[in-house]
Parts: C-alpha cells; sequence; structure tokens
C-alpha cells in the first residue's frame, strides 16, 4: 500500500511564516510537520510515500530526498496550480496500484489510527469528535457510513469532523473525473465521495483517537507541547558546569550550554546552538539549529526557528520566532492581556489566554523593543529602539 501525502499548499492562514516555505515545513518539536506524519505512517507499516509538491517544492525535495534516512521510498508528484484536492489526487492515478491512503500534509495522526484505517477495503474517511468546528469540514453519520460532508458549516448536524485521513480504492478516480469545481473554484475531495453516494455505493468512516490539526500559527504552539511530552533525552553537545537541568531535555550536536544556565523540560535544542550563559529555558520550548540564546534571556513554550538569535536580556513567551532574527538587547514580548482575557489576532480569537507573537523570517529588533500581545509581524520587519510593535505588522515595515 502507498501512502500519499497532499503537500502542495502554500497555507495561507500560517502567514507570515509560510511567506518562504510550504506550510508541511514547519517546524515542531524539532522536526518538519511532514516528518513526524512521515514517522506515524512509516510506524504503521507503510513504506512506499508519493508526496504531491507545488509551493516551494524544492524544499520538501532537499529535506526527504527519496527518502533514505528514514528507510522509505519516496516518489513527487507535482500540482503546479493548486486547484484542490481531488485534482491533486488525479495527479497520482498511475502511480498506485491498488487501495492506498490519502492524508493531508498539515495533519499529525497516530501510527494506530493509521493501521487500523489502512485495514479496511472501502473508500472510508476518518473522523474525530471535536468541540469548536470553526474551519473545520464536518460530517453526518448513520449506521456506520457517511450521510454527508459539510464544508465549514455554521450548524453542522453532528461534532464528528473529517480528519483528512482516507483510505481509498481505485473506484475514486472516476467519481473525480466526473467531479465540478467547488463554488470556491476547485476540485474537492468530498465532492467526489459525494458523487460515490449518489451512484449508491457506501462510504464508511473510521473514528480516530489522536489528530493534531494545524490550521493558525498559534497552533503550533499546542502541537509542540503536545509533541515534546514523547521526546528521549538526548546530549550530543558540550554541557559546562553549573548547569541545571531538570526533565526531559534533548541538545543537538556541537550545541554549547554555558554555565549558569537553568534548563526545564520538555525542551529540544537543534545543532550548532550557542546557550547561556545564565538563560532560563522553560518548558515547551523547541529551538532550532545554529540559534543563540545568552545572557539573562527567557524562553517559555515557544518555537524558535533556525539560525534567530536572542542575545541579551529578552523574553519570549508562548511565541513562534521564524528564521534568522535578531533581537536587541531588552526586546521583550508580551503574552497576557491585563484583563486577562483569550487573545484576538487578526480578528480571530485564538482560544489562548497567553500568546505572545508570530514574528516571520529575519525581523530584526533595536534595543527595549516591546512587541504587544498577539502580534503577527512579517518578514524582514524592523522595529527600532524603544519601539512598539503591535496587531499586524506588514512584511518590510520599520516601526520607530
Amino acid at each position: 500500500m502507498k501512502a500519499v501525502i497532499l503537500a502542495a499548499g502554500e497555507g495561507s492562514r500560517m502567514r507570515p511564516l509560510t511567506y518562504n516555505r510550504p506550510k508541511v515545513m514547519l517546524p515542531i518539536a524539532g522536526k518538519p510537520i511532514l516528518e513526524h506524519l512521515l514517522i506515524e505512517i512509516s510506524r504503521a507499516g507503510i513504506s512506499d510515500f508519493i508526496f504531491i509538491v507545488g509551493y516551494c517544492d524544492e524544499q520538501v525535495r532537499d529535506y526527504f530526498g527519496h527518502g533514505e534516512k528514514w528507510g522509505v521510498n519516496i516518489t513527487y508528484s507535482s500540482q503546479r496550480k493548486q486547484m484542490g484536492t481531488a485534482d491533486a489526487i488525479r495527479t497520482i492515478e498511475k502511480l498506485v496500484d491498488g487501495k492506498f491512503l490519502v492524508v493531508n500534509g498539515d495533519v499529525i495522526v497516530g501510527s494506530e489510527d493509521i493501521k487500523r484505517l489502512a485495514g479496511g477495503d472501502d473508500n472510508t474517511i476518518s473522523v474525530i469528535e471535536v468541540e469548536d468546528n470553526s474551519d473545520l469540514g464536518m460530517v453526518e453519520l448513520c449506521e456506520g457510513k457517511v450521510v454527508r460532508i459539510y464544508e465549514k458549516t455554521g450548524k453542522p448536524p453532528s461534532r464528528m469532523a473529517n480528519a483528512g485521513l482516507y483510505l481509498f480504492t481505485p473506484d475514486i478516480f472516476a467519481a473525480i473525473s466526473q467531479t465540478s469545481k467547488s463554488p470556491r473554484g476547485e476540485y474537492e475531495i468530498t465532492d467526489s465521495l459525494h458523487l460515490l453516494m449518489e451512484q449508491g455505493k457506501d462510504v464508511p468512516y473510521r473514528e480516530i483517537e489522536h489528530w493534531l490539526n494545524l490550521s493558525y500559527p498559534w497552533d503550533l504552539i499546542s502541537a509542540n507541547e503536545s509533541l515534546l511530552a514523547g521526546i528521549e533525552p538526548r546530549n550530543l553537545g558540550e554541557v559546562e558546569e553549573n548547569v541545571v537541568v531538570k526533565g526531559v531535555v534533548a541538545i543537538g550536536k556541537d550545541t554549547v550550554i554555558r554555565s549558569g544556565s537553568y534548563i526545564v523540560g520538555p525542551v529540544i535544542i537543534g545543532q550548532g546552538c550557542d546557550i547561556g550563559p545564565n538563560c532560563y529555558l522553560r518548558p515547551g520550548t523547541s529551538i532550532g539549529d545554529n540559534c543563540h540564546i545568552g545572557s539573562a534571556v527567557e524562553v517559555k513554550n515557544s518555537i524558535i526557528m533556525k539560525g534567530s538569535k536572542l542575545p541579551h536580556h529578552n523574553y519570549a513567551g508562548d511565541s513562534v520566532i521564524g528564521e534568522g532574527c535578531n533581537f536587541g538587547a531588552g526586546t521583550k514580548i508580551a503574552n497576557l492581556r491585563l484583563d486577562k482575557k483569550n487573545i484576538v489576532v487578526a480578528n480571530r480569537n485564538t482560544g489562548r489566554r497567553k500568546l505572545g507573537a508570530i514574528i516571520g523570517d529575519n525581523v530584526e529588533t533595536g534595543i527595549n523593543a516591546s512587541i504587544n500581545v498577539g502580534s503577527l509581524i512579517g518578514n524582514n520587519a524592523f522595529i527600532g529602539p524603544g519601539a512598539i510593535a503591535s496587531g499586524v505588522v506588514l512584511p518590510d515595515t520599520k516601526i520607530f
């Protein structure tokens, strides 16, 4: 059996983090989303993969190659213009033989759920019960089968969401060939499944247990927390004297943890990092390769991507910081409203009481700059000495 991963889209709701990379390559717990998914599928006993790529596809191809590092075989299919999930699956008709899995590249599901789904024989949708149905496709079920799929409806008939994990048989390609464009101007695989149902074919469902859905940047923080809970302790670097390490901490090759640093896991630190002296890394922190976290810096429950520097007297909490950022001394990120209410970003309630900032690549700040709760800061922005950044800051903006 082959696993087909839908990885062609940008993920515009993840901006500014996806201006320079596809959504599936965003890092959580030290690995791209797509790598976590690949590992779970391979643990389910599947070793043949087809990645459907498009936006910034060279990053996916360069990172994964043909899968040798993971002991799997990866081939690629290109969807140059993103015209929907059915259109993407259409491109691999000649690459599969018999039943196959299809998985959205921006979700992470557990290997046991994948294994159970793969054991079926019919076109099957995976579903999961959710509390919040906003921005999710919801599924109406009856007597063990799917009756209807609703795309982002305000009043769904159930709390069961489409988990973006499918088992398909070759029958799906005939349905895809008859599928018309949706009101969004795309060819939707859910419309293809409705065609099968209209033709009298049952579409069963399977409820899954483990699912991480990554729609918005702040979802990365929650997913990072969840995945860090399963890391193993590791030290491939150098830890100087008078460093305190508590809990599970993974330290990459050629990383130096300098004297006086205090680290409370779960924390993962990449390769070639310079940590400390006298810094405080709190639980839920994921630091990419070649980062510098310096003196009197505190980082809590955040993702810091490769090559970024927080060198002097900085605070970052509940935030995502892109690649190649450089904070001036004393730059702080606020992560809690004074009234303690949930934080709203670009008119969307994040459901989080604590959320710092989502910061794109190559952002620089001057000394004593301040970044307000729930700020979205675009690539290459500059926040000057003593300046305050708040709300949505467009790429290349300069704030003084």
